[in-house]
């Protein structure tokens, strides 16, 4: 399993399972699969994150979720970094803020040379009109702040198309940008640091005709598509037939019942967003480089370390300004799945891309770590270890049976040699070395809190008061528990083993 959660949930499946079997009872397999698939729908990463993380993992960079949603540390200690989705740590409040103004976004990309649409901001449907015949039809109707498409209406070239686009981008945001409509092409360019590293083509949702389906059943039918589902799960989103598709066929003198001709192409929405039932086509390897600073441009100016740059042109494979196209958009958090699984063309490595960025190349946001384990003795080997590496100008966080130490201050009290009190310390960002004491019970319970250290240290393996727990009823029980972090040691790492003491050593040899 990847989630604990399903994991779980399938082993008391398979419990019921057996015992259905035994009883000679019903048992509902479909039914269990559902669960289980609704409830890893439920817990599981989303692509953007889950696209990050696996690219951490590849680099050997340990992670925990902090939530249950987006929200993840990757490294530990001084060394740590998070991610909530497609933003980082470094993506600052006022950069988001300024890129969910579309109007001072405009202001600011314009002055930095970056192409951009003319347009004004309005707050009636007079006024909306008046801008529009001014800047020339046909213009471009949006709230001024808002987010995957909502309230955006394209090519408008009449009063009552303005006005009716205005009432529906007032809803959203009382201040309502028109603006004049580029003709051309939908891009998405994804920038990370000071680089392109993606770009797609959108598509708004659409069906094509075959002369004998209505324009419903095409959409029934496309939506049977297993790559397309509800949310952002998978590659591609179902189309949805609602009020605005509807709107948007009655523009074109067509409703759900229409029969379109062989090869007709209806659209069902003027926007290419994905999260409505767009799709996307990979083109960053034709992308020009003239149009590539122009977005990198624009996320700089912006502020913002990973960006969803929105360009209308009629190809990427010449610069913007050759062609009169502009960026209308940029968006903070961009959703990544476009890039990672397009409708059509290759996906691209932009989890890779982000962990590279917040990154230098070989480092795996470690700190050093050591873990001592053991009947006696621990809490004094903790102690001696944690001095020796405060003197080596290390910040030291500390856990033992008498609390939680950072820099050699208590920051919590009472036994703390378990694997919550362990994951504290790793949380916290003035820490740059760990030492760890780790006692039987809190691996019996939950494991350990880290899935390596770099030394581990056995003091030695007696009765004492340690067995009894967990069916630990044996002094072999109880080596199997305390050789955990032996086991877990990096490749590079040490363990240090108590010669003395035979237990020890018959352990070391298993």
């Amino acid at each position: 399993y990847s989630e604990e959660e399903v994991g779980r949930l399938a082993l008391e499946l398979a419990e019921e399972i057996i015992s259905a079997t035994l009883n000679d009872t019903p048992f509902d397999a479909a039914a269990a699969l559902a669960r289980l698939r609704d409830l890893d729908e439920d817990v599981r990463l989303g692509p953007s994150t889950g696209s990050i993380v696996d690219a951490a993992v590849a680099r050997d960079v340990p992670f925990r979720r902090l939530t249950g949603g987006s929200l993840v540390q990757f490294g530990w200690g001084s060394k740590q970094r998070r991610i909530q989705a497609a933003e980082t740590d470094m993506s600052s409040a006022i950069a988001e803020a300024i890129a969910q103004d579309k109007d001072l976004t405009k202001e600011l990309l314009a002055a930095a040379g970056v192409p951009v649409p003319e347009g004004r901001i309005v707050s009636d449907g007079d006024a909306a009109w008046t801008a529009a015949e001014a800047i020339g039809l046909p213009v471009v109707v949006k709230p001024r702040d808002g987010n995957q498409g909502k309230g955006v209406a394209v090519n408008l070239t009449s009063r009552d198309e303005v006005l009716a686009a205005f009432a529906v981008a007032c809803d959203i945001c009382s201040d309502v940008i028109v603006e004049r409509y580029l003709p051309g092409q939908d891009y998405r360019v994804l920038v990370v640091g000071d680089k392109m590293v993606a770009a797609a083509r959108r598509e708004p949702p659409l069906v094509i005709g075959d002369g004998v389906h209505s324009i419903r059943e095409l959409v029934e039918e496309v939506n049977r598509d297993p790559r397309r589902g509800e949310g952002h799960a998978t590659s591609l989103t179902k189309i949805r037939f609602d009020d605005i598709a509807k709107a948007t066929l009655a523009a074109q003198g067509l409703d759900a019942g229409t029969v379109p001709v062989l090869g007709q192409r209806v659209v069902l929405r003027n926007n290419a967003n994905l999260s409505t039932g767009g799709s996307a086509t990979d083109v960053t390897d034709d992308v020009h480089p003239d149009l590539a600073a122009s977005a990198v441009a624009a996320a700089q100016m912006v502020g913002l370390d990973i960006c969803g740059v929105d360009i209308v042109c009629e190809t990427v494979r010449r610069s913007l300004e050759d062609q009169g196209g502009g960026i209308v958009e940029v968006n903070a958090a961009p959703g990544l799945r476009m890039h990672l699984q397009p409708s059509f063309g290759k996906g691209r490595a932009v989890g890779e891309a982000i962990i590279g960025n917040m990154f230098e190349e070989g480092d795996d946001a470690r700190i050093p770590l050591v873990a001592v384990a053991g009947t006696n003795g621990k809490t004094t080997t903790v102690r001696l270890i944690a001095s020796i590496l405060g003197c080596n100008s290390h910040r030291v966080g500390m856990t033992s049976t008498d609390g939680v130490y950072i820099q050699g201050k208590r920051i919590d009290t009472g036994d703390c040699s378990g694997p919550k009190s362990a994951r504290n310390v790793l949380f916290h960002p003035d820490v740059d070395a760990a030492v760890l004491e780790t006692a039987r019970g809190g691996v019996l319970r939950e494991g350990l809190a880290f899935d390596r250290c770099d030394v581990a240290v056995v003091t030695n393996i007696g009765m004492g008061d340690h067995l009894g727990l967990s069916y630990i009823s044996t002094v072999e029980d109880l080596a199997v528990v305390k050789r955990v972090i032996v086991q877990n040691v990096a490749p590079h790492g040490t363990a240090v083993l108590n010669a003395a003491d035979p237990m020890v050593v018959k352990m070391a040899g298993a």
